[in-house]
């Protein structure tokens, strides 16, 4: 099985800051529900950087590496997750209110099959979880962002 979800919010700036803020994956931990530190590995930015992240639930902790699959300045940006590729990224859009922003996620062919061979015959029970916590977790990370930008930026000055 696969599936795409998404969620979008308007959030008071600019795409430009919304997006200084998303692609400062360190920063992450402050609006994410599940994962509580990040850090780059090594020194590259931008499409085909990697970084890491330290993860938790109240069932689990786990780590993951991630790639950055999409990086466009006040547009965009995206990594896969781990061996299995799942994708996560934001898209950012001039709004009346700042910026439309939307968090979308991908659990794809290449994911599933990668369930199957780490989880076998739970496979798709695993995955229902993601799919879960991804549902409620998205509105979730879109309203502690909007907070956050709220904070540090008020108003949505002009580009």
């Amino acid at each position: 099985m696969t599936y795409a979800l998404h969620g979008s919010l308007p959030v008071p700036a600019t795409p430009m800051q919304t997006y200084a803020l998303l692609s400062d994956v360190p920063r992450t931990g402050e609006w994410s529900i599940q994962t509580e530190v990040v850090a780059w590995e090594g020194d590259a930015r931008g499409v085909g950087a990697t970084f890491s992240g330290r993860n938790r639930t109240a069932q689990r902790e786990w780590t993951t590496v991630s790639r950055v699959i999409e990086d466009v300045p006040g547009e965009a940006f995206a990594w896969a997750v781990g061996p299995g590729e799942a994708i996560w990224g934001y898209r950012m859009a001039p709004h009346e209110e700042g910026t439309l922003l939307t968090l979308h996620t991908a659990f794809t062919e290449r994911t599933a099959e990668y369930f199957v061979e780490r989880f076998g015959e739970d496979a798709a029970r695993e995955e229902e979880i993601r799919r879960r916590a991804a549902e409620e977790g998205i509105p979730a990370t879109l309203e502690r962002i909007a907070g956050i930008l709220a904070r540090e930026h008020g108003d949505a000055p002009e580009e």
